[in-house]
């Protein structure tokens, strides 16, 4: 009963099912894409398609497709090839699928057509064809080509085919009933494998889709000989000289004829031809392969002065080509005995200082032939130190000599080669050659490559360090040869340079034994020897400059105001301070050198940024205005003195400024007004105690300095003296206002300029110190014409 119903209801919906809707989609199309709204297409509710069993039937493609219920929407869910879903390349291609709905039950068939693109390149199935064409092909032949495919149908197949430029060949292209193209090689041009052996061509596939697509086949031509060139020698008459009883064997000559063909074609056989006597015959052979001509019969110029051989080369084509040639043989008479060199005695070994005019050899020449092919000279090849002398009472007898100056360095043996000459027609000549060794002797000392080595070293070096290799060359051998090297004792402050420096003996490396410090040495001048082991032995010596270089090792020392460690400076100045007066001035020293030693002053912190100012060159710190009733009572200034090297190291003080509601003069007027102090006060008396005491200290220092200056020998260069600064090793400047001097006493006291340049005492420094500051106006330079007034300064080190 069921089955009936279900029969009854398909039957009532299957003319609806009768209809097919078509779409159009081109391949390759994006997945995701939408191909189709069914729901719009075939009348349906999308909305009620959501509530309804839907079922899609692809059949087989279901991989493409897909169906949306919400939206009836058909998509697609894999790319699509319509060369592989359609191999047989029909004109059509479609993907069949039934869209079924229940309830009420309603069927439909779509059918989605799928639209070729040029996606696919013509190519060849075999991408190199080779043919043979003989060279006596005529045109108008012609030859089948391997034709393109193409998956793609319609315009997007191969439209036609090209050939790359030849004037040889051409293409044809025809086409069979089922409309497929074939493609023929026409000669239109002879060949000639001569001129050209092998023929490059390039068949080209175009489809006729757009964009436009191709592909390539390489066409190899090699054109096959034909029999059309004959042999050839190069002349017709070749004349050959040769002297009588020429060994049997002897190679009279090669003959090389050409042929431009290959192959067979190509092969040569030589023959005598009938112009040829017996006797030449018999006396000379011909390989037939090769066109040799050699003697295999004796030669006697007084049997036949010359012969004469007709020669033909012909090849091995079927229809074979020959050419010809006349060898002529010129018989000359020979002198039949070679002369003789006897070697009675010789030195193979000499030492390389033998004497000139020293005896190497005797020898005695000889020739069995008679008249002038017996008479016979010694000549000497090479080399020429040597020569060769004869004996009066014997004239076949000599002596080889040595006739100058013998060097084993620059030749350390000779091959001296004698020549015995007759004087016959033509001339027989016969040699020998002696070998003669030189002994080496001490006679070069050794030799550094150069006379002045300047090696720069790094302060704080690791001791051990190689700081060079210095290796001298010997050219003398073995013992001779070996090398020895040693420091040349010498003492820099009853310092021996053993100390401070070491060489390795055999190999010439140099090595610092200590850390060197910038601040206490900076170079070292010394000698290292070479010695060779020789008897008696030969040595040279070489100058070494060591420099040490500065590294930015010593950070930079406040010295001003002076503080106790880790303490802060406290300073007391009136509220009514004028705008621009001097508050405070920051010395810094740094005992490294040029750069490294170069101090700039910056604010690491100020409490009121508007109020004061500092120099970064000189330190000095000035208001920028006058206090207000604002301003804080207590002041904070930071600064930090930071050197120029690299990495800069620096080092701060902590300056604490008081502003008092006082009648206390500004600094400014204490300056313009003279020192007006009571002489017998106790700080006058402490100042005419310490300035006496260090005058007297200062002097005896100058004194002695003075004394060991004598002793010593003067510098390359001398320190520039400095005004208002007690000459010391080293002067170096710190900005363009300050000079340091690390070898003067302590001033105890400190003296800051002020604005017209008059001094005024500001506070006691500690005793020890170790420099002096000297502090001249920036832009003065350090000329003795200078008239500022300068402040010292010394701080212990």
């Amino acid at each position: 009963m069921r089955f009936c119903i279900a029969v009854f209801v398909l039957c009532a919906t299957w003319p609806a099912a009768l209809s097919v809707t078509r779409y159009s989609i081109p391949e390759e199309k994006e997945r995701g894409s939408v191909v189709a709204n069914l729901a719009a297409d075939l009348g349906l509710e999308p909305g009620g398609l959501a509530q309804r069993e839907v079922k899609l039937d692809i059949f087989s493609n279901k991989k493409y497709l897909d169906f949306n219920k919400k939206t009836g929407e058909l998509y697609i869910v894999e790319k699509m090839d319509r060369e592989y879903l359609c191999p047989a390349k029909p004109a059509s291609c479609f993907l069949k699928l039934d869209v079924i709905i229940e309830s009420p039950l309603r069927i439909f068939n779509i059918e989605l057509g799928i639209t070729d693109i040029n996606d696919n390149a013509p190519h060849f199935r075999r991408d190199r064809v080779e043919l043979d064409v003989s060279e006596s092909a005529t045109p108008g032949e012609r030859f089948s080509l391997p034709n393109g495919v193409d998956p793609d149908v319609g315009i997007n197949t191969i439209k036609t085919y090209k050939l790359s430029v030849s004037e040889h060949f051409t293409i044809e292209i025809q086409t069979g009933s089922d409309g497929t193209q074939y493609v023929d090689l026409v000669l239109t041009k002879s060949l000639d494998r001569e001129q050209t052996a092998v023929h490059n061509l390039i068949l080209t596939a175009v489809d006729g889709g757009v964009p436009v697509r191709s592909g390539t086949a390489n066409i190899i031509v090699r054109v096959q000989d034909t029999n059309d060139n004959p042999p050839r020698f190069d002349k017709q008459t070749y004349t050959i000289n040769m002297t009588e009883n020429t060994p049997i064997g002897t190679l009279v000559m090669k003959l090389n004829a050409s042929d431009l063909d290959e192959g067979l074609n190509s092969e040569i056989v030589y023959s005598f031809t009938l112009y040829t006597s017996e006797k030449t015959q018999e006396v000379f052979s011909l390989n037939h392969n090769t066109g040799e001509i050699t003697v295999k019969g004796t030669i006697d110029y007084e049997d036949m002065k010359f012969y004469e051989m007709h020669i033909e080369a012909r090849d091995k084509g079927t229809h074979p080509l020959l050419g010809q040639c006349k060898v002529v043989v010129n018989v000359k008479d020979m002198n039949d005995n070679y002369p003789e060199i006897i070697i009675q005695s010789v030195k193979n070994t000499v030492e390389e200082n033998v004497a000139v005019g020293s005896v190497i050899a005797l020898v005695d020449i000889s020739d069995r032939d008679t008249g002038d092919n017996g008479k016979v000279s010694l000549t000497i090849h090479r080399p020429m130190p040597f020569t060769i002398n004869t004996s009066s009472d014997r004239p076949m007898h000599y002596k080889l000599i040595v006739s100058e100056p013998l060097d084993r360095e620059t030749v350390p043996e000779y091959d001296i080669t004698l020549i015995v000459t007759d004087a016959g027609m033509p001339p027989l000549s016969d040699n020998e050659t002696i070998t003669v060794h030189l002994l080496d002797v001490n006679d070069n000392a050794p030799q550094f490559p150069q006379s002045f080595y300047t090696i720069r070293v790094m302060e704080n070096n690791a001791p051990g360090a190689l700081l060079s290799s210095l290796t001298a060359f010997d050219p003398d051998l073995h013992e001779n040869q070996y090398l020895v090297y040693f420091i040349i004792e010498k003492e820099i402050a009853n310092t021996s340079m053993s100390m401070l420096f070491s060489i390795n003996p055999e190999n010439g490396n140099l090595y610092a034994l200590k850390t060197f410090d910038y601040e206490i040495e900076k170079e070292f001048l010394f000698h290292i020897e070479a010695r060779d082991s020789g008897s008696p032995p030969l040595s040279s010596n070489v100058t070494v400059h060591i420099i040490i270089v500065d590294q930015n090792d010593n950070a930079p020392v406040i010295v001003s105001p002076w503080r106790a460690q880790g303490s802060v400076v406290e300073e007391k100045i009136p509220r009514s301070t004028d705008k621009g007066s001097l508050v405070a001035k920051v010395i810094a020293l740094d005992t490294d050198s040029v750069h490294n030693s170069r101090i700039t002053y910056q604010f690491l912190q100020v409490t009121d940024a508007t109020l004061f100012s500092l120099d970064q060159y000189n330190g000095e710190i000035r208001t920028m205005r006058m206090f207000s009733y604002r301003d804080p009572r207590h002041q904070r200034l930071v600064v930090v003195a930071k050197d120029n090297g690299e990495p800069a190291l620096s080092a701060t003080v902590t300056i604490k400024l008081t502003t008092m509601e006082t009648a206390v003069k500004a600094y400014s007027d204490m300056t313009e007004e003279p020192l007006e102090y009571d002489i017998f006060s106790d700080i006058n008396l402490y100042l005419v105690i310490g300035l006496g005491s260090v005058s007297f200290l200062l002097l005896i220092t100058i004194l002695v300095t003075i004394v060991i200056k004598c002793q010593k020998p003067k510098p390359s260069k001398a320190a520039p003296p400095s005004r208002n600064s007690v000459i010391s090793e080293r002067n170096s400047t710190i900005a363009d206002s300050t000079l340091v001097s690390n070898d003067a006493y302590w001033y105890s006291l400190f003296l800051a300029e002020t604005r017209k340049g008059k001094l005024v005492v500001r506070q006691p420094l500690p005793k020890g110190s170790r420099y002096i500051v000297s502090s001249i106006p920036r832009g003065t330079g350090l000329t003795d014409t200078s008239d500022s007034a300068a402040s010292t300064l010394q701080y212990p080190k």
